[in-house]
């Protein structure tokens, strides 16, 4: 097996269009950059986490009384902020 030319490069990317449709590529690539970012960003939260696990003593138990745990908020990515949403906290949905 060789090195790809120019020739196949081509072949490969007029095979693309056909099976997804000039229209469906720029919309799936636009989706792949938006989940590496994702995935980068999830990851640097990651280790800066880590980072303050080890410096930060363990945090005290939360108190009795607190009932109602406040609304969290998921960050998006850099550069797109259109996809934020609160993040309602699951609940038991079965009234007895």
């Amino acid at each position: 097996m060789g090195r790809l030319g120019p020739t196949e490069i081509i072949l490969i990317l007029v095979i693309l269009v056909l099976l997804f449709g000039a229209k469906k590529l720029p919309d799936m690539a636009r989706s792949l950059g938006k989940s590496a970012r994702i995935l980068k960003s999830e990851a640097k939260a990651m280790k800066s986490d880590g980072k303050k696990d080890e410096e930060a003593p363990a945090d005290p138990p939360a108190p009795a009384d607190q009932t109602a745990p406040q609304q969290r908020t998921i960050q998006a990515a850099p550069g797109d902020v259109t996809s934020s949403r609160p993040v309602a906290e699951p609940t038991d949905t079965t009234k007895r």
